[in-house]
């Protein structure tokens, strides 16, 4: 079989870039898409990937994303994982704005991209055979509400209602549809993201957790469920660190027996 190849989204950091990276360790070809071009190109030279200019809330860039793979190679694999999460204020009190762009990323931009690149993925299976693979990163703020999660909550519960409606859709077709539900992820831009660039609030929110989960984790379960078995679909799986039993419940020092 020729190598296979993925497309992973929000690949200029943190989960994103670390998914391309464990991709390629496995020989896989990438295609990583974001953003940030400066941020592509550096990973580009540092992992031999491909990569796309995109901002995935905008359709014409998506509409050229999905010629450039069509006119470059076979598709087998998509790892939606571009999203966000900004603030953390009441229903009442949030921003609506906070809301519209969180609604984009983690909803919209998904079912853009998942649209443009299933066709591509259904031609790679016809021509070679075999499989194909849907991976969406959610959240577990996506399966349980918190208090300040509104508008992240509502995006993410979207997201993950979206991929179970997909693999209704696509149930009878070699195509698994996988969602990953982090919990929390200590990396370099989401808590500067949620908390508008106060970098103090963003190293707070895992100060004193005995290790939080990090991108690489994140990052290697994703290509397992890929790399299992074709005829194995792990539907869900959430990933959290084990100081965190769930959003509102974590262990802030030591873990000790009782």
């Amino acid at each position: 079989m020729s190598t296979r190849r993925v497309v992973v989204t929000g690949a200029s950091s943190g989960i994103g870039a670390a998914t391309v990276r464990a991709f390629r360790d496995k020989g896989w070809n990438v295609v990583g898409v974001a953003r940030r071009a400066d941020r592509l190109a550096a990973l580009a030279a540092e992992t031999g990937a491909e990569v796309f200019t995109a901002d995935l809330t905008k359709q014409t860039d998506v509409d050229a994303l999905r010629d450039y793979l069509a006119a470059s190679g076979p598709v087998h694999a998509l790892v939606n994982n571009a999203g966000g999460a900004k603030g953390l204020d009441s229903v009442e009190n949030s921003s609506v704005e906070d809301w519209a762009w969180m609604f984009e990323i983690n909803v919209l931009a998904v079912k853009r991209v998942t649209t443009v690149v299933l066709p591509l993925l259904r031609a790679a299976i016809a021509d070679a055979g075999g499989s194909a693979d849907i991976v969406n990163i959610t959240s577990i703020a996506g399966h349980v509400a918190y208090l300040g999660g509104g508008g992240y909550n509502a995006a993410k519960f979207a997201a993950h209602a979206m991929t179970e409606v997909l693999r209704l859709e696509l149930n009878g077709e070699p195509i698994r549809v996988i969602e990953v539900a982090p919990g929390m992820v200590k990396t370099d831009e989401f808590g500067l993201v949620r908390f508008g660039g106060d970098a103090t609030k963003a190293v707070e929110a895992y100060e004193n957790v005995p290790n939080p989960l990090v991108a690489e984790d994140i990052a290697e379960t994703i290509v397992a469920s890929v790399l299992r078995p074709a005829h194995v679909n792990l539907d869900l799986i959430v990933i959290k660190p084990v100081a965190q039993a769930s959003p509102t419940r974590l262990t802030r020092g030591p873990l000790t027996v009782r």
